[in-house]
């Protein structure tokens, strides 16, 4: 486990860079945990727009997947908030996508843990009293060991 801070938005750009040069990232899936409003959602946008993606990235609170494709890489941004229903995983497509080649971002996947693969990297993320990050990154497999080196 690693702990590091973020004071300003800059420094969680700067993360999302650093883990967006990494290549065995086209292959990950990353946990994003936090209460509401500590830096998920942001954390993903600057990720995906270092990735590559342009314009607005939307949050999938209600759509639960947002998928994307970027230079050949295939990206899906999951936020399992509003997920309560096990039959919507099928419906989905979720296992097909678990299953498939590409980078799977995950908001709240709690929500849905009895679901999920393991996953590469968990990044827990708390807002502090003065309103700094305090994040802990976890890898949990030899592809996320890679993405913390």
């Amino acid at each position: 486990m690693r702990a590091i801070a973020w004071r300003t938005e800059d420094d969680t750009r700067a993360f999302a860079a650093r883990l967006a040069s990494h290549p065995a990232l086209a292959c990950a899936f990353i946990e994003l945990h936090g209460d509401l409003g500590a830096g998920k959602t942001t954390l993903a946008r600057h990720l995906l727009h270092a990735l590559g993606v342009q314009g607005r990235i939307k949050s999938p609170t209600y759509t639960v997947v947002e998928p994307y494709e970027v230079n050949g890489l295939s990206i899906w941004h999951f936020d399992f908030y509003r997920f309560n229903d096990p039959r919507e995983w099928e419906d989905a497509g979720l296992r097909d996508i678990f299953a498939s080649p590409g980078l799977k971002v995950a908001e709240w996947p709690e929500k849905a843990a009895a679901l999920l693969p393991q996953a590469d990297l968990v990044i827990r993320i708390e807002v502090q009293a003065d309103d700094t990050r305090q994040v802990a990154l976890h890898a949990q497999t030899a592809l996320g060991r890679e993405l913390l080196d």
